[in-house]
Formats: C-alpha cells, sequence, structure tokens
C-alpha cells in the first residue's frame, strides 16, 4: 500500500488564512499534516497498538465523560450562518475547498489509515487520535464567529469534502472525529441563542467535546421518522425513555443530541453524559469497528425546557429534526464516496499488477467491466451527494437529493464493496489488504442515521 507524501503547505496555509475565515480555521490542519505530526505526538509506534480494552470484554458506564458546560442565556437571536446563492450548480471546487480536502486526504492517507487495521481489531479509536482532533480545525468551521468560530457562511458542501477525504483513509476512524462537528452544525443551524451560548464556545477551542447527533435505534427496519425512544414532559423539562445505537466513541463522549418522539412527532434533546440515568455501554458490530460504537440506555434522564433542540415551538423542532436527519443523508453517502474511492483506487494497481495465463487480469473484459462499473456508480452517488449539499447550502430544498444519495449509498456504495472484494480474489476475504474492512464500512453506511451531519 502506498501512503501520500508530505507537503510542503506553508505557503497555501499563508494564503487560506488571509483569504477568508476558513481558511483561518484551517491552519492547525496543515501544522498537523506534516510527515512530523505522528512522531511530534508519539504516534508512530502507539498507532499500531494503542487501542481502548474495554470493548473487547464490554463495557458499561453511568454516564460517560463528565464536562461541566457552562448554562447560558443568550441575547434572544440564534446566531445563523448566511446561506449563499451560488446560481448555478458548480462541480468545481473553489481554491479553499480544494486546499481543505486535499489536506484532509493527507492526514487520512498518512495519520488514519496506518492505524486503522489495529483499531478495527479492537474495536476502538486510539485515544491520542481522538484527544488531537480539535488540531484538524474541522469543528471550527460550523461555529459561528461570534462564538470564535469560522461559519460567516453555511459550509455544506465544504462539510461533505472534508467528509469525503476523511474517509478516503478510513471510514471507521472519520466517523467518532466528524461527530463533534455534526453537533457544533446543528446547533449553529437549529439552536436556539442559549442552547449556542452554552454549548458552541466549546467547538471553537482547543479541548473539543466529544460528541454525537445519535437518532438511530436497535430494531429491524427502523425508521428514523419512527422512534420507540420516547420524550414526555414534566414540570421541570422532559423525561427521556428508551434506547439508542449507532454512537461513535460513545465511552469517551461527553454530550449527546438524543433524537426522541416528543407528542407524536420526533425531535432533538440535548443530553450531557453526566445526566443521571444515562448509561453507556458498548456495542461493537460488524463494520465501523474503530468508531468504538455503543448504546446509550435512557432510563428517565430528566432534561430542561431548554434542552429542545429548536426551542419550544413544536414544528420548529420537528423541522430541525427532520433536516437533521436529511443532513446526515448526506453526511453517510460522502463518507460512502470517500472510500468507496479508496476501494477503486486500491483495485485499480491490483488488477494492472495481478496476472493470471500470463497476462494482466485487467486485460479480461469481465475484469475491466466491474472496474468501469465502480467507477459510474461512484461518481453518480458522489455527484447527487454534492447538489444536495449545495442545495442546502443555498437555503433549497434538498429532501429528494438527500432520499437519492442514502438510497445510492444502500445500493450502490455496497456493491462498490463488494466488487472491491471480488477483484482481489481469495486475497479480498483476507485482512492482508484493507479492503475486506472497507465494505464493512460501506455496509454499516448503509445503515447510518444521525452523527455525520453536514
Amino acid at each position: 500500500m502506498t501512503t501520500t507524501e508530505p507537503r510542503d503547505t506553508s505557503a497555501v496555509g499563508k494564503s487560506g488564512s488571509k483569504t477568508s475565515p476558513i481558511g483561518y480555521a484551517m491552519r492547525a490542519l496543515f501544522a498537523v499534516t506534516g510527515s512530523d505530526f505522528a512522531n511530534r505526538f508519539g504516534l508512530r509506534e502507539p498507532l499500531n497498538r494503542v487501542a481502548y480494552q474495554g470493548t473487547k470484554t464490554g463495557f458499561q458506564t453511568l454516564g460517560a465523560a463528565n464536562r461541566a458546560f457552562t448554562k447560558a442565556t443568550g441575547d434572544g437571536k440564534p446566531k445563523r450562518p448566511a446561506t449563499s446563492n451560488k446560481g448555478l450548480f458548480n462541480l468545481n471546487p473553489d481554491d479553499e475547498q480544494q486546499m481543505i480536502a486535499e489536506t484532509v486526504k493527507d492526514f487520512a492517507t498518512e495519520i488514519l489509515r496506518p492505524a486503522a487495521y489495529e483499531a478495527d481489531k479492537n474495536a476502538q479509536a486510539p485515544a491520542e487520535i481522538l484527544e488531537r482532533s480539535a488540531e484538524l480545525g474541522i469543528t471550527m468551521i460550523n461555529v459561528p464567529e461570534e462564538f470564535d468560530g469560522a461559519a460567516a457562511e453555511r459550509g455544506v458542501v465544504t462539510n461533505a469534502l472534508v467528509a469525503e477525504a476523511m474517509a478516503y483513509g478510513d471510514m471507521g476512524l472519520a466517523v467518532p472525529l466528524l461527530a463533534p462537528s455534526g453537533v457544533a452544525s446543528t446547533l449553529t443551524n437549529f439552536g436556539t441563542d442559549a442552547q449556542q451560548a452554552t454549548y458552541l464556545p466549546d467547538f471553537a477551542g482547543e479541548n473539543v467535546p466529544q460528541s454525537a447527533v445519535v437518532i438511530a435505534e436497535p430494531k429491524p427496519l427502523f425508521d428514523a421518522f419512527n422512534l420507540t425512544t420516547k420524550a414526555t414532559r414534566v414540570p421541570s423539562g422532559y423525561r427521556l425513555n428508551g434506547v439508542k445505537s449507532f454512537v461513535p466513541a460513545a465511552g469517551s463522549s461527553e454530550l449527546f443530541l438524543v433524537g426522541a418522539e416528543l407528542d407524536g412527532r420526533p425531535a432533538l434533546f440535548i443530553v450531557e453524559s453526566d445526566s443521571t440515568g444515562l448509561i453507556v455501554e458498548a456495542d461493537p458490530g460488524m463494520g465501523l469497528r474503530a468508531a468504538g460504537m455503543g448504546r446509550l440506555l435512557l432510563q428517565d434522564v430528566a432534561v430542561p425546557e431548554t434542552a429542545l433542540v429548536g426551542g419550544l415551538d413544536g414544528d420548529e423542532a420537528f423541522a430541525a429534526y427532520r433536516d437533521v436527519v436529511r443532513l446526515s443523508r448526506l453526511g453517510w453517502a460522502a463518507l460512502a464516496a470517500g472510500t468507496g474511492r479508496a476501494v477503486l483506487d486500491y483495485v485499480v494497481p491490483y488488477v494492472n499488477e495481478r496476472e493470471a495465463f500470463g497476462e494482466p487480469i485487467s486485460n479480461r473484459q469481465g475484469v475491466a467491466f466491474i472496474v468501469a462499473t465502480m467507477a459510474t456508480e461512484l461518481d453518480g452517488l458522489r455527484l447527487v451527494t454534492l447538489r444536495g449539499a449545495s442545495r442546502a447550502e443555498q437555503g433549497l430544498s434538498f429532501a429528494r437529493e438527500s432520499a437519492l444519495a442514502r438510497k445510492l449509498t444502500i445500493d450502490k456504495g455496497l456493491q462498490i464493496g463488494l466488487d472491491g472484494i471480488q477483484l482481489l480474489g481469495g486475497h479480498g476475504f483476507t485482512k492482508e489488504h484493507p479492503v475486506e474492512r472497507w465494505y464493512r464500512d460501506l455496509r454499516g453506511a448503509g445503515i447510518g442515521e444521525g452523527i455525520v451531519v453536514l
């Protein structure tokens, strides 16, 4: 396997910091993409060894990590990034987006991919990577300038490009790294002024809280708009009861945005990890094992009235939940596109170099057609995802594109992984090559809800 050589990004970084808040926010990212990142934090050896052992035997904790969030009242006016009106749908990323995507891809290839095998085996992301994920500056892009962030305009397309580039290294590790950004994006675009003032400053700092938007539930044929987790009104606010699954880095998370049904319609509630009645337990699965997936058991978890995302208006709370689900589906599609590209880039050299009957197997039409189909379906998935992200960024309806992206993720994303396995023959079944892991992760992308919110 080859890795991307370190680049001299100093000139680009300076240019980015001068041109816009996004360029400024990405300064830290350029500082860590060079080869000195792993050496600076002593990750070269630990990346191949360090992982929590808890998920091997299962853990259960009363709450997770604990952080004291300072409650704030706000000024009555939520801070929203402006929607951009770029006119015609343009497939070409601008200079800043290209810079960000390339830099994230360098980080993912050099840092995440070498760590992926052990993280998958241990069903846990290395603690060093999680602790220093804030240095990427990705979360800051989704925090308004009023809270020391860089979100002057909505950056849905940029978030999609970041998710795609991160998953190119490893989707399992990308999920817990991107989850806090999804929380920041949700609070920025749908949170009240008090919710923003209370939580967003932490997402713009150096110690970003591990967190996630939690929607999925452990039941067959799960429907994000038909939740079994219930929220009931009480004099002090709400009480939540139910079980949520597919929670990345569950054991170390400090904040959750939990989907629950209120008055017959789903909504999101802010739940801090030290809430009484919240139990976190390990729940590793077939794919996305490196994400350290867990479950939340909510047993009469009390949250205040101010915990309802979108405010006390039921229509606004439901509208916020609906758009979060749609944005998360675009997020998972972007992850699938990144992993699909990794599969394609891995198998093309393989079929060109692997010989059978005296010639490369790529000379066989049966092989060449499979590779061509993979590339075609990958382009379709990526273009639908970016179109949906572009429409969301402009404040236009993106429901159709979100549904199509999810459908393509389930059908074509999974097929790309399966074809990658087939093209490697017997090697595709072994862990000697990463394609089997990417295939398992692509299966997870087809059932994921929440977490990666663009």
